[in-house]
């Protein structure tokens, strides 16, 4: 393990309490005053004296010898020699009080430490991991009542850091402060400009709050509202910002109207944040602080805890090696659908980065005010497991999307064997360890589209009932979170009776949280009765596969959720977002985790007046740029057909077919809900228009970005207007392999010409998502090739031979040329070729045709060029 790495292994400090700051300085001697005045706080710091060890017995030590010796001086000596030696002698024996006890205590903890592990060695018989399980099994038997809350980390640093990070020109006009006067559950803040009376520091904005999350939302609001910026998955502006900074004049407070605000579906961080550097974090955490995200999943470095629970139960490293799936398809492997890799073992390189990742991550969250959502042990193990422990109760679960058994039918560890609990136990302690003792919320997901091995009403509660007593076995405070899918994809199964009793064998109504992971679509907190009394999160899906085509819908994002708050009986607890990947359409997400701060269902035409304002913030915005987003808000945003509900995948990425490829309905459809020509086409000239109206405007990022978005939605319309009418010549009995190559011109042409256009942003570059998979290589030419080939196979043939072809599939420039072109070039010449020969189409020797493709083209090495 490197350096950095065993660096950051150390557990990060209590952020319950306040930090000891080191002696630092900006350069500018006005902006120490600044930082120097942020960090006084005298009555918060003597009554924190106490928690600081060594403290109280020092200053105590130090007054008593310092009082006795100045009293003793005084007999023979003037006030003023008795002085200074009563405080010469306080200094000198705290001091030497102080340094004695930290030794003590460092002894104490080393004797502690040898006890703790020679402890099992003194046992009378079985191994330390069989003495763990009789323990574990032992602490199954009392259980206390859950008891949870959102981290209100009472430091507030990290909100300076914020603002020092986006918005440095005003790095000294903001002040923040928590207080507890408002006694309400959920966050709340005030903003309110600053009087000289009660600043010494040059601050011009007050932002209170009753929690570090309602800060960063208060300062969100103000910027937003106030300022006209904004910060985007494209970057952000806040630092354009006006300066002198607008005041608030009467003050504005706000409340959430529900507690949580979650971020993050599992398969999120396979197919966006797969390969994200700690930079694109760090953009992507703003942003989620800024809108008062406080509940964010966190599962990135996963499995370098799992690998080091599986070693210490006896499995090899190579037992491991063969259970681990690659970094593309880490997602599948946590909720047990598949394991092992088709492309080779997983590196050790990349686990133990992930794992340094993973540190920063959660202390960044943490100073954001966000609770991570941390994983835990599910139960899913290598097929070793069983061999190793032969009486265990390992079963072995189906089969998953067509995958042969080599990578799936995953063991499964049932909850009720006494070693479930151990490894769980294992996994938390070491979890806590390395990042502290930072959240008490667990994601456990057991039946991600694989079902149990039974559905006995007795068996489902047995499983839940052991899954959470081991949670709580481990953490007395645990709180199992999990993604409500399984309701929905397998609601065959999953009849409400089952459902009632597998929830029911929680005890408690707020020991479990289930993400409704659907519900601007197919909700299943109305058919489970609120699901039974649990706690449960709105949440909006809306993308699959990371998938890019233009759809929403605003009436459901903001009336849906409010109503579902208010119904009777409802222990709806929060709004999240949970799309599979991050890919375009940003305005249903923002729109989603504004309406958690209101409890009136946001007006759109307002709402998209001020979001494109902010969005192109230019002065003298021209109206055809508002306009444009007005348009499309009512129509492509404002989508009410219930069979399409889901970005719309464009037929351009689907491997080419005679038939089969267009209006297609579901949650993967391509079905267009509405007219091109009066919707797509007038809203990309408004924003052209409004382009040549303003130089600014086109200098603006997002602008520059939506100009491409619409170009390239407007272009795959297109393509199946055009691949209709090849496909309706080669159908003709008197068109000849002349006409069919005539027909697919213009398809092969429009084809680069969207390339071409994807090329012009860097957003959509396939060389982005290949360049940061190849950057985890760190130089290694053998991990290069396969983090390459993970990156390349996940967005086209998504597993060894198409298994979930193009499910993932993007529309980036270079992949269209290299990749999809490549494809309807051999279907056209499959077609002008059976013409010719009189020979009838076979849909089976077409897709080995394009498997063959696949599969050449994810084996490639080569890196592209980045945008400039």
């Amino acid at each position: 393990m490197s350096d950095d790495i065993t660096q950051a292994a150390s557990p990060p400090p209590n952020h319950s309490r306040r930090p000891i700051y080191k002696t630092e300085t900006t350069g500018d001697y006005w902006q120490d005053v600044w930082e120097a005045c942020k960090r006084i706080s005298i009555v918060d710091d003597f009554q924190r004296l106490g928690e600081m060890p060594c403290a109280r017995h020092s200053l105590l030590t130090g007054i008593a010898s310092g009082a006795g010796v100045g009293v003793i001086r005084a007999i023979s000596a003037t006030p003023f020699v008795a002085s200074n030696w009563a405080v010469g002698t306080f200094m000198a024996i705290s001091l030497a009080s102080w340094t004695i006890c930290q030794k003590n205590l460092q002894a104490e903890r080393r004797r502690v430490a040898r006890i703790v592990e020679e402890m099992p060695k003194r046992g009378t018989g079985g191994s330390l991991f069989e003495q763990k399980v009789a323990l574990a099994t032992l602490g199954q038997l009392s259980l206390a009542s859950p008891t949870h809350s959102i981290s209100n980390n009472a430091s507030i640093e990290g909100l300076y850091d914020l603002v020092n990070r986006r918005i440095p020109q005003h790095a000294g006009a903001f002040r923040f402060a928590l207080t507890s006067a408002n006694t309400t559950a959920l966050d709340t803040f005030t903003l309110r400009d600053t009087t000289s009376q009660n600043d010494g520091c040059g601050a011009k904005i007050d932002i209170e709050c009753n929690s570090i999350s309602a800060c960063a939302r208060g300062l969100y609001t103000y910027v937003t509202e106030f300022g006209g910026v904004d910060i985007w998955w494209t970057g952000s502006r806040l630092d354009q910002i006006a300066d002198p900074l607008p005041s608030v004049g009467t003050p504005v407070t706000r409340s959430s109207v529900v507690r949580y605000r979650y971020f993050f579906n599992t398969v999120t961080f396979s197919y966006t944040t797969a390969f994200y550097a700690f930079e694109d974090w760090e953009l992507l955490l703003d942003w989620m602080a800024l809108r008062g995200i406080n509940l964010p999943l966190s599962w990135v470095g996963y499995e370098y805890i799992l690998v080091e629970v599986f070693l210490e139960a006896g499995l090899s490293e190579a037992d491991i090696a063969d259970f681990l799936s690659g970094p593309a398809f880490q997602a599948w492997n946590r909720f047990g659908n598949i394991q092992g890799s088709w492309m080779g073992e997983l590196p050790r390189q990349w686990i133990d980065d992930q794992f340094a990742l993973q540190k920063k991550l959660v202390s960044r969250m943490v100073e954001l005010g966000m609770t991570p959502v941390l994983p835990s042990f599910t139960g899913f193990v290598p097929r070793a497991f069983a061999t190793l422990y032969p009486n265990a109760s390992v079963v072995v679960g189906g089969q998953w999307d067509g995958f042969p058994s080599t990578y799936t039918n995953d063991s499964f560890l049932e909850p009720f064997d006494p070693l479930f609990a151990t490894l769980q136990k294992s996994f938390i302690d070491k979890q806590s360890a390395a990042y502290g003792n930072v959240s008490h919320i667990y994601t456990l997901d057991q039946y991600n589209e694989n079902n149990p091995y039974s559905g006995s009403p007795s068996y489902l509660a047995n499983i839940s009932s052991a899954t959470f007593a081991s949670l709580k076995s481990a953490d007395p405070q645990a709180v199992w979170l999990m993604q409500g899918w399984l309701f929905f994809s397998s609601e065959t199964f999953w009849t409400n009776e089952r459902v009632q009793v597998y929830l029911g064998g929680v005890p408690g109504n707020d020991s479990l949280i289930i993400l409704d992971l659907y519900s601007e679509a197919q909700p299943q907190w109305q058919r489970l009765s609120s699901y039974f009394g649990k706690q449960w999160i709105w949440c909006e899906l809306h993308d699959f596969g990371g998938n890019q085509g233009m759809e929403g819908n605003f009436i459901n994002v903001t009336a849906a959720p409010i109503e579902a708050l208010s119904s009777p009986g409802s222990t709806m607890v929060g709004m999240g977002l949970t799309p599979e990947g991050l890919e375009g359409n940003e305005l249903v997400y923002d729109v989603l985790l504004d309406q958690a701060w209101s409890s009136d269902a946001l007006d759109r035409a307002t709402y998209i007046t001020s979001w494109t304002s902010r969005r192109y913030y230019t002065p003298g915005l021209p109206s055809a740029a508002v306009d444009a987003w007005q348009l499309l808000s009512s129509t492509v945003y404002s989508n009410t057909d219930p069979s399409s509900q889901a970005t719309v995948k464009s037929i351009l990425e689907l491997e080419p077919a005679l038939s089969g490829l267009v209006n297609r309905t579901g949650h993967h459809p391509t079905l267009l809900f509405y007219d091109t020509n009066t919707t797509v086409v007038p809203a990309l000239k408004m924003l052209i228009e409004a382009g040549h109206k303003s130089e600014e405007l086109i200098s603006v990022p997002e602008y520059q970005y939506d100009l491409v978005d619409i170009t390239r939605q407007l272009l795959v319309n297109r393509f199946i207007d055009i691949y209709q009418s090849l496909i309706t010549a080669y159908n003709s009995s008197t068109s000849t392999e002349d006409d069919i190559s005539r027909a697919a011109e213009p398809l092969q042409q429009l084809i680069f010409d969207l390339d071409r256009v994807l090329l012009t942003n860097s957003h959509f570059s396939f060389a982005n998502w290949i360049g940061a998979a190849e950057a985890w290589s760190r130089g290694n030419a053998t991990i290069s090739s396969y983090m390459q080939y993970n990156a390349r196979n996940q967005i086209t043939l998504w597993g060894p031979t198409g298994e979930i072809n193009d499910y993932a599939s993007k529309q980036w420039g270079g992949l269209v040329s290299g990749y999809y072109a490549r494809r309807w070039e051999a279907f056209v010449q499959y077609l002008v070729e059976t013409k010719k020969n009189g020979t009838s189409y076979n849909a089976t020797t077409v897709s080995d045709i394009m498997l063959e493709i696949g599969e050449e083209w994810d084996k490639q090495l080569s890196v592209p060029e980045k945008l400039v």
